[in-house]
């Protein structure tokens, strides 16, 4: 007896020790996906974070776990309450703190790193990924800069506030008013139901230090044109000097085949012969080396990459406006995505899991996706350059609250939402920034600055604008509408079975696409977020049941195609929370359909009669 109550004692003091060294949990009581137990809170999504301007030598990844505290929103903390495992939001299970914040408080995060001796005596950089939503940076007590935005990368010089020896202490600020605010937020609300989905507060993409020299490459702007068989490339730059020059080289494997140098000031414009085009059977990625020279030495280098690739309007035979890649009609076909995840809210628990996403669509037959709302990390839309997904991208909305009119053809200048002038300059700013941020990344074919008439706003201003940002892009003013006769697209959503717009009325003048359909729901017993009370559009008790009707749809898609229809988007992805109209479970462990009957439904669509162009 006294044997196995020393063992006991052992046993428990062994547990009680453990404990104390971790301090860092997996919350649990919802679903997870498979990824879940593979995340390493000592180096959580480890991967450089930046690939299209990579200085791969010089960078310090700091996810990992980090003090935090929630205070009132006019106090500071005087202690922590615990760990917090960055980058994952701290309502999110893979976080260990799983708490809400809210508009009254404020999310404090703390921090002691040290600057790696290869990085000492350069300009030091702190990077943010995205950070919902208001956050102020203190670097050793002092104040390195603020930012507002909860979807576009940003980063801030904290040289002068570095002191002698190696701890530094980093502290960050961030308050997120959620859907009490008119910032944008895309599907986030206070209080989650139907197709509003639980807050996203703080860090929520890579925290990263990088080290740069006095003078250096801040970032690049590619842009491809392949009826010039050309490629322009500018960059910005950090404190050069006059006669500065930067030299930029593409290279096709090891081989350079073009190359060119010129002012930092000018934009280079290389000539490329024999070029590859991308396409999705054929995703060919160039590779870029540029370098800032000063005195004929190379005092900063970055690659990077571009894709020779056209997206464009073309006119068929019988009149239709028609959307081109690379000259050409390719019928775009492809899921709303929403890209949430039920442990990691925004982001994916790791790596494997953010490529899984896109693999099984692309095994599904799928040549595009609808980014829904919200802004991936650039590994994302890395990824998706590399296996030739073809990506619309939304703009996350916020400000909600006027009319919705579904109809094309009605158009009332009244639908459009009245901001105030912080609401607008929330929206145009963030806006600016996420179409810097993701310019360079060519499986993005199509802007969508508006969603149906969520928070919809000087629609003909603001696509106009768009549309001179980046022209060599198309622009979906409003998915769904409120309709305006602006963009390159008149685009309806039709639930559940698939619609298209009046070829007669409007396919003379813009490109017809179907932005939503769908929405078969099916709950998969033990993968759902709740038990019971789950929601889709249409429901299905099995699974056979389910695909008889998305076949259909398909069928009905190529129906439609011949007579005008661009391209078409179903709803959706996974499951969402309370939504299971996902083709996948929320937590990825089911494919509700066998990949091998959706390829073949999917791919149908692709062959359903050759469309003559004029």
């Amino acid at each position: 007896m006294k044997i196995r109550t020393v063992l006991t004692g052992v046993l428990t003091l062994l547990i009680v020790q453990l404990h104390a060294q971790t301090p860092w949990a997996l919350k649990t009581g919802k679903i997870l996906t498979p990824w879940a137990s593979q995340v390493n809170p000592n180096s959580p999504l480890p991967e450089y974070p930046r690939p299209q301007l990579v200085r791969s030598n010089s960078w310090k990844n700091l996810n990992g776990l980090w003090d935090y505290a929630i205070v009132p929103k006019t106090a500071t903390p005087t202690q922590f309450d615990g760990k917090i495992l960055v980058p994952f939001a701290v309502e999110s299970a893979i976080s260990g703190v799983q708490k809400t914040v809210g508009k009254d408080s404020v999310l404090w995060y703390k921090n002691i790193i040290t600057i790696p001796f290869a990085m000492r005596g350069k300009q030091i950089l702190l990077h943010f990924g995205a950070v919902d939503w208001q956050t102020e940076v203190f670097v050793n007590g002092k104040s390195v800069g603020t930012h507002e935005g909860g979807f576009d990368p940003f980063s801030f010089n904290i040289t002068s506030a570095l002191k002698k020896g190696t701890a530094q202490e980093i502290k960050i600020r961030v308050w997120d008013p959620t859907d009490d605010g008119p910032q944008p937020r895309g599907k986030q609300v206070k209080k989650p139901h139907g197709i509003w989905y639980t807050p996203v507060t703080g860090i929520w993409q890579t925290v990263w230090l990088e080290a740069v020299p006095e003078s250096y490459i801040v970032d690049t702007k590619q842009t491809p044109d392949i009826d010039a068989h050309s490629i322009t490339v500018s960059g910005t730059f950090s404190a050069t000097q006059p006669a500065d020059q930067f030299k930029v080289e593409v290279l096709e494997g090891n081989q350079v085949v073009a190359e060119n140098t010129s002012a930092t000031a000018d934009a280079i414009v290389l000539k490329l012969t024999n070029e590859k085009l991308w396409s999705p059977t054929n995703p060919f990625l160039y590779d870029l080396r540029i370098s800032l020279i000063r005195n004929n030495k190379i005092i900063d280098q970055v690659t990077s990459y571009f894709a020779m690739r056209k997206i464009s309007v073309g006119t068929d035979a019988n009149g239709i406006k028609r959307m081109l890649l690379n000259n050409q009609f390719l019928f775009q076909f492809g899921p709303l995505d929403q890209g949430w995840w039920p442990d990691g809210l925004y982001t994916p628990p790791t790596e494997e899991a953010m490529k899984f996403d896109v693999d099984e669509l692309k095994k599904m037959g799928f040549n595009m996706i609808r980014k829904h709302i919200k802004v991936e990390s650039a590994r994302y839309y890395n990824y998706c350059d590399k296996v030739g997904m073809l990506l619309w991208q939304d703009m996350p909305s916020g400000d909600l609250g006027n009319g919705w009119n579904p109809n094309p053809g009605t158009i009332n200048n009244e639908t459009d939402r009245n901001r105030t002038s912080e609401s607008e300059g929330y929206y145009r700013k963030e806006w600016n920034a996420i179409m810097d941020a993701l310019h360079n990344f060519p499986s993005i074919v199509v802007w969508v600055p508006f969603n149906e008439a969520w928070g919809q706003f000087k629609t003909v201003e603001i696509t106009e604008w768009t549309m001179k940002k980046d022209p060599s892009r198309l622009v979906n003013s409003a998915s769904g509408g409120n309709f305006f006769n602006t963009g390159h697209f008149t685009d309806i959503h039709s639930y559940p079975q698939p619609g298209m717009p009046r070829p007669d009325l409007f396919g003379k003048t813009s490109v017809l696409v179907l932005g939503e359909y769908g929405g078969l729901g099916l709950p998969v017993e033990g993968n759902t977020w709740q038990q019971k009370n789950n929601w889709g559009y249409q429901s299905f008790k099995t699974a056979d049941e389910l695909f008889a009707k998305y076949d259909l749809f398909t069928t009905r898609l190529t129906e439609l195609i011949p007579l005008g229809l661009s391209a078409a988007v179903y709803t959706q992805t996974t499951d969402v929370e309370v939504e299971v109209n996902g083709l996948i479970t929320y937590d990825r462990k089911v494919t509700k359909v066998s990949l091998a009957q959706l390829f073949k439904s999917n791919t149908k669509v692709y062959n359903s009669g050759l469309v003559q162009m004029k």
